[in-house]
């Protein structure tokens, strides 16, 4: 019994340390706004059990909640061209539609409408390619900068949101003449952290502090969570590291 009992504690402790060398191997690097003048930022994204190629944004606002700048944006959202859309069993499913539903809190506060009412870019007038690229399939690094000098304190904030991640409150029928919420199933979960340049702290971890309107129709942050489910486990951790 006790040579079984040390052979499964061994069997464990390979089958740990081979799943974290499997886990930064797949950590993906990739730069946004490498021309930016001002602070620069590491952004470690750690994904959750439910993560299945979610649509994301990051950008900064000052301490009062005004837009600064974006980060980075998903290439779909950011050129305004969504094309396929991908659910758990791995099937892509097509939908080409504009999507309101699919970072509302972010576009409502970039503030920039288009001739068809809605704040998310369309074709004619996209997300310059400085601030985006495809949607990570993994855990992956964000490097980024400021376009300029920040205030001393500032917050950084992500938007995700991850299509059919229906649940037993939003379900597929709950708004049945809402196309647009049909897109979204859940809606997008906002995440913080307020950020101080003059203080020693080197890094920072954002916060789930809200959901977005489930179809878009407002840039209002709705802070009651009781209601969300699987859309928390999109993300395990998301740390901020400043480079000054």
């Amino acid at each position: 019994m006790k040579y079984l009992q040390t052979f499964v504690m061994l069997f464990f402790a390979v089958n740990v340390l081979m799943a974290q060398e499997r886990a930064k191997e797949e950590i993906v690097e990739f730069e946004t706004n490498t021309k930016g003048n001002g602070v620069s930022f590491e952004i470690e994204f750690q994904k959750g059990p439910e993560f299945y190629y979610p649509i994301m944004a990051f950008w900064i606002e000052d301490e009062n909640g005004n837009y600064i700048q974006t980060l980075y944006v998903s290439q779909s959202i950011a050129k305004g061209v969504f094309n396929y859309g991908q659910v758990k069993d791995n099937r892509w499913i097509k939908d080409s539609k504009r999507r309101p539903a699919a970072l509302p809190y972010w576009a409502h506060k970039r503030g920039i409408k288009a001739k068809d009412g809605l704040y998310i870019p369309t074709p004619d007038t996209p997300i310059a390619d400085a601030y985006t690229g495809p949607t990570p399939q993994d855990n992956f690094i964000l490097k980024t900068k400021a376009d300029e000098k920040l205030p001393k304190k500032f917050k950084i904030l992500m938007e995700i949101n991850q299509s059919w991640d229906w649940n037993e409150y939003w379900t597929n029928d709950r708004f049945p003449d809402d196309e647009d919420y049909k897109t979204s199933s859940q809606p997008a979960l906002v995440y913080s952290v307020d950020v101080d340049l003059d203080s020693k702290k080197q890094s920072y971890v954002l916060q789930l502090i809200g959901h977005s309107h489930y179809s878009g129709k407002d840039g209002k942050l709705y802070t009651d969570l009781s209601t969300i489910t699987t859309a928390k486990e999109i993300v395990d951790k998301i740390l901020i590291n400043i480079k000054k």
